[in-house]
């Protein structure tokens, strides 16, 4: 027999709900009508003996798949059995195989994650993963080998820097790690990855580079205002990348424990311009990140912006990354004379000592905001060009 003339209507025998209608020419060829709660559905299917168990194998829907097409697969399916394969078995296989994969098993792992690690931490966790060793993904865990991990380290150290590929690698170790004790893998492929040296920066833009920096961003893109709040503020760019319009106040930025590296949250005072650079970016209803394409999303698109601002900036301004601005701002205030401790308040470090860390909860937001002023009106002045790029002007004690 033949579907061609209706096999997208072909109906049910009466005082069935179940019933295969097979093909005369290819044996085990045919389609299967069902009523189910959503009314009547057809598939086709292949059906065959393996020894004494018969197996049936659904192979399309004939709205979507011809009957030729469908035909073709079945024949296809008849060699395999004729060989000695199991369809059916090799399909069940295939899902345990992509169930084993790093993609299906991050599944697992990641929500176990997030519920351990503070938010910045499960973000970045996340990110190495997800993102960093995205090439992985595809591989049965159990197949990942100590080469594939190092060629991937080392793609990252060559597009991203040593520093972002070896903690991507301490996230890849960690998950790994889980994977081993999980039963998953019989080792761990990231032991034995050699390892780049990090050397510690110590860059520090001057005045000409901060200047050229602020006229880089002037088009007033998410990257670009974060970037100016950072060289305005010291933060981190975490904190200025996931600002939520909820944490600014009239005069400062408050951040809970868990959006702060020490888990103890601060207080950023806001200068006059770090003032005019927010309240010059539109409060969306229904949105609390400032920064970001997505409502629900903080701003994401470093790699993408510092792209562009480095391209605008030239092939001749020295190499750089966002973290510099922290160690900029921390060292121009030190030049201006500011005291190590209210230099460390601004750059929200930990308190550390017994008497600091136990007993001395002082916020120093006075002086720390006279800082960041003095600081923003120091910018301006380079920015405006009446600070020359080699003078640094102390503050008047």
């Amino acid at each position: 027999m033949s579907f061609t003339s209706q096999p997208r209507t072909l109906p049910l025998p009466p005082g069935k709900d179940d019933h295969i209608e097979f093909d005369d020419a290819l044996g085990g060829f045919g389609m299967r009508v069902r009523r189910g709660a959503k009314g009547i559905s057809r598939r086709w299917i292949y059906q065959y003996d393996i020894g004494p168990t018969t197996r049936r194998i659904t192979i399309g829907d004939p709205a979507h798949m011809s009957e030729a097409a469908a035909r073709k697969a079945a024949a296809k399916l008849q060699a395999e059995v004729r060989l000695g394969c199991d369809p059916a078995a090799k399909k069940v296989q295939a899902r345990e195989t992509a169930a084993t994969t790093m993609a299906g098993v991050l599944e697992t792992y990641l929500p176990i994650k997030r519920a351990k690690l503070r938010p910045r931490s499960y973000t970045e966790t996340e990110r190495h993963l997800l993102v960093g060793f995205k090439r992985l993904h595809s591989r049965p865990v159990r197949q990942i080998t100590t080469a594939m991990v190092s060629a991937q380290y080392e793609a990252m150290v060559s597009e991203r820097g040593a520093t972002t590929a070896t903690n991507a690698w301490r996230a890849l170790h960690a998950f790994f790690d889980w994977a081993l004790r999980q039963g998953s893998i019989d080792r761990n492929p990231a032991i034995g990855v050699e390892l780049r040296k990090i050397r510690a920066r110590s860059r520090v833009l001057i005045a000409d580079e901060i200047r050229a920096v602020w006229d880089a961003t002037a088009d007033g893109s998410d990257h670009d205002k974060i970037i100016r709040l950072l060289l305005l503020s010291g933060a981190r760019a975490s904190e200025i990348g996931q600002l939520r319009f909820s944490e600014i106040l009239s005069d400062r930025i408050v951040l809970a424990p868990g959006r702060t590296k020490n888990d103890r949250g601060r207080s950023i005072p806001l200068t006059p311009t770090m003032r005019t650079i927010l309240d010059g970016h539109p409060h969306q209803l229904g949105r609390d990140y400032v920064f970001g394409r997505s409502a629900d999303r903080p701003f994401s698109s470093w790699g993408i912006g510092k792209d562009a601002l480095d391209e605008r900036l030239g092939a001749n301004f020295p190499a750089w990354v966002v973290h510099d601005l922290r160690r900029t701002v921390a060292t121009n205030l030190g030049e201006l004379g500011i005291p190590p401790h209210i230099i460390s308040g601004v750059l929200g470090h930990a308190v550390t000592g017994v008497t600091a860390k136990h007993y001395n909860w002082a916020t120093l937001e006075e002086p720390i905001r006279n800082a960041l002023i003095a600081w923003d009106a120091y910018v301006m002045g380079i920015v405006e060009g009446r600070v020359p790029h080699h003078r640094i002007v102390r503050l008047k004690p």
